[in-house]
């Protein structure tokens, strides 16, 4: 790249209706195509990452299996949640391709199986035989909401004590999080649990 003679370089004419001051430099357009080349590599492993189906967001018709565990990858029935808890950490699966998407954190789901007189009017069409999902990632710095109150029936994140109650959508019961975990619909098909969607928001840090 480097090596062999050097070749001239012929100057190309300067319109003389466009002042110098407006002209690029030869400096200025090597630091441009140098910053392009500097760049594209990025996009092109961001646009690769998009590309991977085991970093895609969960989507209708997704089933789950377990994140860890014995019988981590395998499917995950409603017979599998206990009534009360304690939830159950799980990847989004597609169905038709069998391909977990444990490509990104941002896709750990909690599982929680309630009873269903216990859960908000709001919640319910989302909660088939009371069970809820909600995004695992706190909305407050990302960390993994890996904590249950049994008795209270409260998520909480253990890094900054950010409380979640999954009867209500997830709202926030105290700070320092402000925004709730991130809802996934959830249905019944055949007698599998399916997501009826996608995410309702924006999953994992928000600020504000």
């Amino acid at each position: 790249m480097f090596g062999g003679s050097r070749q001239s370089v012929t100057e190309p004419a300067q319109d003389p209706r466009v002042p110098d001051r407006h002209r690029p430099t030869r400096r200025a357009v090597l630091r441009l195509a140098l910053g392009m080349g500097l760049v594209l590599p990025f996009v092109k492993a961001g646009a690769a990452a998009e590309a991977d189906p085991r970093g895609a967001r969960p989507r209708e018709g997704d089933r789950f299996v377990f994140a860890t565990g014995e019988r981590q990858g395998q499917v995950v029935a409603p017979s599998d949640l206990l009534v009360g808890g304690p939830p159950v950490i799980v990847y989004p699966a597609d169905a038709g391709t069998g391909v977990v998407k444990d490509g990104s954190r941002l896709n750990e789901v909690l599982l929680i199986r309630l009873e269903s007189d216990a859960l908000a009017p709001e919640t319910r069409p989302y909660a088939p035989e009371g069970i809820v999902a909600y995004s695992a990632i706190c909305t407050h710095e990302g960390c993994e909401v890996s904590e249950w109150r049994a008795e209270a029936k409260i998520l909480e994140c253990p890094c900054h004590a950010s409380l979640f109650d999954p009867r209500d959508s997830a709202r926030v019961v105290s700070g320092p999080a402000r925004k709730r975990l991130s809802r996934l619909p959830l249905k019944i098909v055949d007698g599998a649990l399916v997501a009826g969607g996608g995410f309702s928001g924006r999953v994992g840090f928000q600020p504000g």
